[in-house]
């Protein structure tokens, strides 16, 4: 009987151990599993000239951060550096380009561009005040047979994740111009997406970093950057 008593004690001890050692095991694997990896980069361009490309360093960062709580992305934390030229151009669905000053491509950073373009990647170029002139006559270089369309208000990339019915907001003020977007279509494929007095970096960047900008503002830009991936990632 008392033999008995023990093997039952042994065996709910058993079971309890074993019990114990599965909810473990399902805690760490839920924990662990949780923190997935980052499936895929975004990248500032990098490019000659003299102009600043590494303007509005913040930007990216908090798109991205903006992005992934609010989209459900799963956009690795900090953005990448990759020059026109690069064969590392390649492993970037979305490259965003600003700077207020020249640009320059060379034969071979204009054909990397243009290859990287069709095969499905896509730029984002922001006008951060005096880059208009530069950069219109170098994405010519890449694109000669295309021109820049201004979009409309109705258009899909204003009606994402958020609602943009007048269009492109204005984020910065320079010469109290209305904002423009325009774009580049490949075969019916947007492959580029410029805002022009809009200043859309400067809204993404750490709030305080221009006192003139309001956070207002500074939501209406992440809010309107969003779509823009969101766009780019399901066009």
């Amino acid at each position: 009987m008392i033999k008995s008593k023990v093997k039952s004690q042994k065996s709910k001890v058993k079971k309890i151990t074993f019990l114990f050692v599965g909810l473990l095991f399902t805690f760490y694997f839920l924990l662990f599993t949780s923190f997935k990896a980052a499936t895929y980069k975004i990248a500032k361009l990098k490019y000659n000239g003299g102009g600043d490309w590494y303007a509005d360093r913040t930007a990216l960062p908090n798109l991205i951060s903006f992005c992934n709580q609010n989209l459900g992305t799963n956009i690795a934390a900090e953005d990448a550096i990759v020059e026109v030229g690069s064969s590392e151009l390649f492993n970037y669905p979305f490259v965003f380009l600003t700077g207020h000053g020249n640009v320059v491509f060379t034969t071979q950073e204009t054909q990397n561009l243009r290859k990287y373009l069709i095969g499905g990647g896509f730029l984002h170029i922001d006008d951060n005040y005096g880059l208009d002139k530069f950069i219109r006559t170098e994405m010519k270089k890449v694109f000669p047979e295309l021109d820049f369309v201004e979009l409309p208000p109705t258009h899909a990339i204003f009606h994402q994740k958020f609602n943009f019915p007048n269009g492109l907001p204005k984020i910065h003020e320079h010469d109290g111009k209305r904002p423009q977007a325009f774009a580049l279509f490949y075969k019916g494929r947007m492959i580029c997406f410029y805002d022009y007095e809009c200043d859309l970096g400067n809204g993404w960047e750490d709030f305080g970093t221009y006192p003139e900008d309001t956070q207002a503002k500074r939501q209406e830009a992440l809010k309107m950057g969003s779509n823009l991936i969101q766009y780019v990632l399901t066009q």
